[in-house]
């Protein structure tokens, strides 16, 4: 079924018609705005409907939803709209908390809240047409002077969170410090996690009782959706067996193929070739750019559930300014990776004794003298990433049973991190990297050593050969999905 490109078309089709009147209806039953007459002076906003299908983790149909959507672009700041902010939970929170939930046998629920940003209060005055194909006959100079958010407004996120985190709060929620969009109710008897992405919110906990209490309690005050059992999140498939949880964006891959008109490539086993590295004075430039930044935002959103891919993203994204059709080759090198390996995704694999362990594998800011700075500010980096997630755990009461390890392969960097004496050679570096000794001293992270070729940072840091990209991809926790969780052919709503 193809979406409708304006209002009209939409009501001369039953299913969108109806999508497009309940929305109507929603904004109404819900107090949304008021029509007020035209003044001079006023700022104006415009609108849009937007149709989309929503689509099953299978791919087929699920429901026809459309939504009118201000045009926020036309907001002056100061005037109508002031600080903005936008309800996001972390990637790397989502991957913490499902791992603890998989490893104590906790059930995942997941709900959509039906209108989420209608539930925000304006706090300023915002003043918008009146919606198309909807005008009122007997007012139509009238304009709506908006009471609650609107989905493209850009104080909409902020006031929906607002009275969500407020609703939390009164419910003795805590907020967690380190992600805003974590909340934490623990009781003597039980614990109830929530963790919000926009309107899309996760729910977990040790007493499936008092999850669906809480469900049915929050239903009361927001129009929701329970969808069950955690399935399909953000474009992220999930399918759960005993030995734990599959995380994957086969669907998602296999669209990026398919609007590429890559469908049919023949893959490769590896995502960049070895010994050619990409330059930015090599080929030529290409005559659309739109494309090439296109498909690397998509590869971008894609490394979420496939790491794998995300040297080769790195690399691509740096030439985002001016691509060439090297670049675009590289691109597709990628593409034909993914096409021989749609399926594969994050293994959250269960465990009755979790433990820490890190690496780090980032672009550094500043240039170093030596590959043992180099390798000691990566040891700073990372041991700053696991004081978050013992923050984030420290906060859920979840205990460690052993010290964080931090595996480096680089014999020096080990010895400067645990040697409280400052050598002639790295007085250069800033006294905020040497934390990472506080933290040996302390006895509240250790460094190993690892030997280079053992060391699985390296297929997020180098181009590898097929046999040892697939070793250390394997060991980072990619693998194929099950059969179950792959999708079937998509579907249509009957006319």
């Amino acid at each position: 079924m193809t979406e409708p490109v304006s209002v009209i078309e939409a009501l001369q089709h039953r299913g969108w018609n109806r999508a497009t009147t309940d929305e109507l209806l929603a904004l109404i039953r819900n107090k949304t705005c008021i029509l007020v007459p035209r003044k001079a002076g006023m700022n104006i906003v415009g609108n849009k409907w937007v149709f989309k299908e929503k689509l099953n983790a299978d791919g087929t149909v699920e429901r026809l939803k459309a939504r009118l959507v201000a045009k926020g672009f036309h907001q002056r700041p100061g005037l109508d709209f002031g600080e903005t902010f936008s309800p996001v939970v972390k990637a790397s929170t989502i991957r913490i908390i499902l791992t603890i939930a998989v490893s104590n046998g906790w059930d995942v629920r997941q709900l959509d809240i039906n209108n989420a940003f209608l539930n925000g209060k304006l706090e300023e005055d915002v003043y918008m047409e009146q919606p198309q194909g909807f005008e009122d006959k007997e007012k139509p100079d009238y304009v709506c002077k908006l009471e609650k958010s609107l989905y493209g407004l850009k104080q909409a996120p902020r006031a929906w969170y607002d009275k969500l985190k407020q609703t939390l709060l009164e419910w003795n929620f805590v907020n967690s410090r380190a992600d805003t969009s974590l909340f934490l109710l623990k009781t003597p008897k039980f614990v109830i996690m929530v963790l919000i992405y926009v309107d899309d919110i996760i729910i977990t906990g040790n007493s499936g009782l008092e999850v669906n209490n809480f469900i049915t309690r929050l239903h009361k005050v927001f129009a929701l959706k329970d969808l069950g059992a955690l399935s399909f999140f953000l474009g992220i498939e999930v399918f759960r067996d005993e030995t734990g949880m599959y995380l994957s964006q086969g669907k998602y891959v296999t669209e990026l193929l398919k609007r590429v008109d890559m469908s049919n490539i023949k893959p490769c086993s590896t995502p960049m070739v070895g010994g050619k590295p990409l330059s930015l004075y090599e080929g030529n430039e290409l005559e659309d750019h739109s494309q090439y930044r296109s498909v690397i935002g998509a590869l971008q959103y894609l490394t979420h559930t496939r790491p794998d891919i995300a040297f080769a993203v790195n690399k691509l994204s740096q030439f985002l300014k001016c691509p060439t059709t090297t670049h675009w080759t590289a691109a597709k090198r990628v593409l034909r990776y993914l096409k021989g390996t749609v399926h594969h995704g994050i293994h959250i694999k269960f465990s009755d004794k979790l433990t820490v362990t890190a690496w780090s594998s980032k672009k550094q800011t500043v240039v170093a003298r030596s590959s043992m700075e180099s390798e000691y500010r990566a040891l700073a980096q990372v041991t700053a990433e696991v004081a978050w997630i013992e923050s984030l755990l420290k906060e859920i009461h979840f205990v460690l049973p052993s010290v964080p390890v931090v595996w480096c392969d680089n014999m020096s960097a080990n010895a400067l991190a645990t040697n409280p004496v400052y050598h002639a050679r790295t007085k250069h570096i800033e006294l905020d990297v040497h934390f990472i000794r506080d933290k040996v001293l302390q006895k509240k992270i250790e460094i190993r050593h690892i030997a280079s070729k053992d060391q699985i940072a390296d297929c997020l840091t180098k181009v590898l050969t097929h046999p040892k990209f697939k070793e250390l991809t394997d060991k980072l926790g990619v693998t194929s999905s099950p059969l179950r969780l792959r999708g079937g052919v998509k579907k249509s709503l009957a006319e």
